[in-house]
């Protein structure tokens, strides 16, 4: 073998998906997609993920979102204002947050998408759960979802890094222990091979992820004030209706079906890896995240109510030094 098929060889699970093998014979799903195993070369193409991500965000930041904001707030700022003490300092602070956050509005609007496909072509809805446990273990996956997964999974590794590389605001625990969490339920739900929740739950969460960065983008622009809090609104309802309703029903089917549909037995030649210990550290985190949900929830319902009570621009408690807007995750 010579050293450019060597290195080929050695390239090839940083830029495809590893595991190839046989479609199953009678598949629910995907019925004429590549199938594929899962293991340890997996995490190989999330680092490639994670490095397309790190330049796809700053490319987006500083090539699409940065030059637009900062000709529109420029040009809307007029030469008293631009001299006064602090404008200019405030200009460069919401130029930033608007790119961050348009980088946010992208790949959520991608994501959401892209799960909404799998979701479809998967054999359970979201308020109809018999499928997600039945005939466990569900594997191989099929190759839309194990790229779907893969790709969310990655994304919030790239959190993980993101979130400790820039400035801390006094929320940083509390992100930092939802990104973990997340990792964790992601990770295991992928190597344990019960995706099927995880399709469901991440489908169910990412679409108010659309809402609350354009939210916040419209609040950056300064346009008027309906629109960002008539976003945010929107956002809140999605909020309610997506992450304490359709997530806590998830979690109670996933507390009621698994006892019911699945052997708690520790059987890896089979792909079976639920266990007592495993089912009850997954519904565990899945409270916590909740946990986390509800706190934000918190925070946004009391800023809402100040804008609607005191006529309070909304501000969010998560920066020290700046009128950033809104506050959840």
């Amino acid at each position: 073998m010579s050293f450019a098929d060597s290195l080929l060889e050695h390239l090839q699970p940083f830029v495809s998906l590893s595991y190839p093998t046989d479609r199953p014979a009678h598949p629910d799903c995907f019925p004429d997609a590549n199938y594929y195993g899962s293991g340890p070369l997996d995490v190989c193409l999330c680092v490639s993920v994670i490095i397309v991500m790190a330049v796809l965000r700053d490319a987006f930041r500083l090539w699409i979102f940065e030059p637009f904001v900062r000709w529109k707030l420029t040009h809307d700022l007029d030469a008293t204002k631009r001299a006064l003490n602090g404008a200019q300092k405030q200009l460069n602070r919401s130029v930033l947050r608007f790119a961050e956050q348009g980088w946010a509005l992208v790949f959520y609007t991608f994501q959401w998408c892209s799960g909404a496909y799998v979701h479809w072509n998967l054999p359970h809805r979201i308020f109809d759960h018999t499928n997600v446990w039945s005939n466990y273990p569900h594997y191989p996956l099929a190759g839309p979802l194990k790229l779907y997964y893969l790709t969310g999974l990655a994304f919030y590794m790239h959190q993980v890094l993101i979130i400790n590389a820039e400035e801390r605001r006094k929320d940083h625990v509390r992100m930092m222990t939802h990104h973990v969490i997340t990792v964790l339920l992601m990770g295991g739900s992928y190597f344990y091979n019960v995706t099927r929740i995880g399709c469901l739950i991440m489908v169910i969460m990412d679409f108010c992820d659309i809402l609350l960065p354009l939210a916040k983008m419209a609040k950056y622009l300064a346009v008027p004030s309906i629109v960002p809090d008539s976003l945010f609104v929107l956002f809140l309802m999605s909020w309610f209706v997506t992450r304490h309703i359709m997530f806590v029903f998830a979690i109670v089917q996933t507390a009621i079906n698994i006892p019911m549909r699945v052997d708690l037995v520790w059987a890896p030649e089979r792909g079976h890896y639920m266990t007592h210990k495993i089912f009850v550290g997954f519904i565990s985190c899945l409270v916590a995240l909740e946990i986390l949900q509800c706190l934000w929830f918190y925070t946004a319902v009391r800023i809402a109510w100040r804008v609607a009570t005191v006529g309070e621009p909304a501000s969010d408690d998560r920066s020290d030094d700046e009128g950033y807007v809104y506050s959840c995750s």
